[in-house]
């Protein structure tokens, strides 16, 4: 499974003194900024996907307003995260700190960089990530004729960064009675501070884990329209926008479409909408699946600190691991319930997208059926999962967190 670049450069524990702060006001220190503007924009519109985008942006250290083009209608971001600990080890960042044109680096700088990194706790996975994200940046770089060679294009077997050399993965393997407390949680989760919206606001909580339960990605649900729901061959389908900038269709379980349909007509209803929308359409366009209170689209962090709350929330059932949920917690729990139910392993590989498993680049649309997709078998071990000790579950009083759902 592949985890969130940046969820992976925040949580990476330092270990490390404490390093210079890079002056962001005279960021990124080279006689051209436009012109490096320019060249590294030209890189990133390879991506049709704006979350790989700024996924990619945020791992080398670039300034948000740097990933879209200058001319391109403004877009609403997440929320300014705390710097992590690897924050002024991005390698922009590195670079400054050093007064190094990024494109005047060698394959000695790249290492020392890593070497770096290394010295700061940042996992071989985390360091994998952040190479394979350079070459490709270098490898453009070449291609366009702006830098003479790839610096990052080394020896990853010496380096000890080989693609099998994987650590074993750190996601919490999540069972099908935990997503049920998950779920239950979700409604019932406090929200005292907007009484008016509790209900909505309990609803949209229900939706998200629900939707989390097709194995989508964080950034998937983010990018949710409410016309990507639709029928077609009798089945309700979700049009999800995956990694490259590539669709594909992801059958809705019982589960997601109930906790979609109470949702979207609570928050018509408190919009005041005159007609509601036919179940799986709507004429509002690029209207949010899931939404914030003022309509907006919510952001992955928007999201990852909702399922935190939740997960909070659970009771027992999420005893010891808690605070180790996120959103690719749930994906890699589809994949791993769908495999204990003995779904085949192509049909797993399309539902979630990926890309990288060969079998997944010949599962053309025209070979997806109800019966190729491991979506109702999760649900159904869902279903099925025992129900969470209610007795255990509490109510807490609010605290300052709760007063700002989004």
């Amino acid at each position: 499974m592949e985890l969130d670049q940046l969820a992976v450069l925040e949580a990476a524990r330092d270990r490390s003194p404490a390093v210079r702060a890079v002056d962001e006001s005279s960021w990124p220190g080279v006689a051209d900024p436009e012109a490096l503007r320019a060249q590294l924009l030209d890189w990133l519109s390879q991506y049709a996907n704006a979350g790989t985008r700024r996924t990619y942006a945020y791992a080398l250290g670039l300034p948000i307003s740097w990933v879209d083009p200058a001319d391109s209608p403004p877009r609403p971001g997440p929320p300014a995260a705390a710097p992590g600990p690897l924050h002024d080890l991005a390698w922009f960042r590195w670079c400054a700190r050093r007064a190094l044109d990024p494109r005047d680096a060698t394959a000695a700088h790249v290492k020392a960089w890593l070497h770096a990194l290394d010295a700061a706790g940042a996992q071989r996975r985390t360091r994998q990530r952040m190479l394979s994200t350079l070459s490709a940046l270098y490898g453009h770089l070449a291609e366009t004729g702006v830098v003479a060679a790839n610096p990052a294009a080394l020896n990853r077997a010496r380096l000890g960064l080989s693609s099998s050399a994987r650590d074993a993965s750190p996601t919490v393997r999540l069972t099908a009675e935990q997503l049920k407390a998950l779920l239950m949680a979700a409604a019932r989760l406090p929200y005292s501070r907007s009484p008016r919206l509790a209900r909505l606001y309990a609803l949209r909580a229900v939706a998200v884990v629900a939707l989390l339960t097709l194995g989508l990605r964080i950034s998937e649900v983010v990018g949710l329209d409410r016309d990507d729901l639709y029928r077609t061959g009798g089945d309700d389908v979700l049009r999800v926008l995956g990694k490259g900038g590539l669709h594909r269709e992801v059958y809705v379980t019982d589960l997601v479409r109930e906790a979609l349909a109470a949702y979207l007509t609570e928050r018509d209803r408190l919009a005041g909408t005159a007609v509601p929308a036919r179940r799986g359409r709507t004429t509002s366009g690029a209207t949010p699946m899931i939404a914030t209170r003022d309509g907006g689209r919510c952001s992955r962090v928007d999201l990852y600190t909702l399922l935190r709350r939740i997960a909070a929330h659970a009771g027992p059932a999420l005893d010891g691991v808690a605070d180790r949920v996120h959103p690719h917690a749930l994906r890699h729990a589809y994949v791993t319930i769908a495999l204990e139910q003995d779904a085949r392993i192509q049909h797993v590989q399309a539902d979630v997208g990926h890309a990288t498993i060969a079998t997944t680049q010949h599962y053309d649309r025209g070979r997806r059926t109800r019966e190729s997709t491991a979506a109702d078998l999760v649900a159904a071990a869902i279903a099925a999962a025992p129900d969470p000790d209610q007795s255990h579950f509490t109510e807490p009083a609010p605290t300052s967190q709760e007063a700002g759902p989004v």
